[in-house]
């Protein structure tokens, strides 16, 4: 059996609200002939002849009778479910879970003010940050994640349909111990700094990348004594040892790591890096995510470094 045509739905309430040919045509903005096609149609679709003669009038028949509140409620919430959504969220109240999958820098970096942005306006929300152990957009597809943040990479291990904001521009700079050689240095060169071992944060395990690229350039080679999987890694050898880190500028906002280490901007030229936020677009027109998306972009904004 095919699937019945749920066009007839609006016109069945019609003509069931109306008992009138005439009625259900004005209604529904069609001619009288093309809405006594319908009712034929109507007829053939619920075997009964659902609207009958007596005398001047039309009257509903017992079938009809009962379909008619049935079909009233059935046509409203058709027409809810096709309306465009305009209750705006009440936040007070509102109890949701938003899946981010970032790495563990962001976290560190912007997961507290992120957090206190949230809930000072919906007490009731929850943040769950998901480590992002390869850049694919499956869980934005299926539903796992609501948001990923991070640096896009090639757009094909996204996908063409995932929506991409960009949420600021960050850096690379280096990171040693307090006490190490070069903090006493005013202006580190590029073959001082290749003299020392160096500590490199991937969670895909590759150790070279854009500085070893520019120190190339210049006939000089830095040797990685480590890679670790993430940037508090990288934080913390380099706080217990010689090596130096490498490190974005955005994790050490607010003198994180000042304490017990001093950075410096490398000596050799890098493109900076896009941070941004991706999300599936079955997510565009949701009232509360699209408030999570303008509330992560105004506080990665403020917070992010100059």
């Amino acid at each position: 059996m095919s699937d019945p045509d749920l066009n007839l739905l609006l016109a069945l309430d019609a003509v069931l609200a109306e008992q009138s040919v005439a009625g259900a045509a004005r209604r529904l903005s069609l001619s009288a002939s093309a809405m006594s096609r319908t009712l034929t149609r109507l007829r053939e679709a619920t075997g009964d002849p659902l609207l009958v003669r007596a005398g001047r009038r039309m009257v509903l028949t017992p079938h009809a009778q009962a379909l008619r509140e049935r079909a009233r409620h059935a046509a409203h919430e058709a027409r809810a479910v096709l309306s465009p959504s305009v209750t705006e969220p009440d936040f007070p109240t509102l109890r949701r879970t938003f899946t981010v999958r970032a790495n563990e820098g962001f976290v560190e970096a912007f997961g507290a003010p992120l957090i206190a942005a949230l809930t000072a306006v919906a007490p009731g929300v929850r943040l769950h940050f998901a480590a992002k152990l390869e850049k694919s957009a499956a869980q934005l597809r299926e539903g796992a994640a609501d948001l990923e943040i991070g640096v896009l990479g090639a757009p094909a291990k996204m996908g063409p349909e995932i929506r991409i904001q960009a949420l600021f521009r960050d850096r690379f700079v280096g990171v040693v111990r307090k006490g190490h050689a070069l903090e006493a240095e005013r202006e580190i060169t590029a073959a001082r700094y290749a003299s020392f071992g160096h500590v490199v944060a991937s969670r895909s395990g590759r150790a070279s990348g854009p500085v070893d690229e520019a120190l190339a350039a210049l006939g000089l080679e830095r040797h990685i004594a480590a890679v670790v999987p993430s940037f508090p890694a990288a934080l913390a050898v380099a706080r217990a040892s010689d090596l130096i880190a490498l490190l974005p500028a955005s994790y050490l906002r607010n003198g994180q790591a000042s304490i017990d280490t001093h950075r410096f901007e490398l000596p050799v030229s890098t493109a900076s890096i896009t941070v941004s936020q991706m999300w599936h677009p079955r997510l565009d027109a949701d009232a509360v995510h699209a408030w999570l998306r303008r509330i992560v972009l105004d506080v990665c904004r403020r917070e992010a470094p100059s």
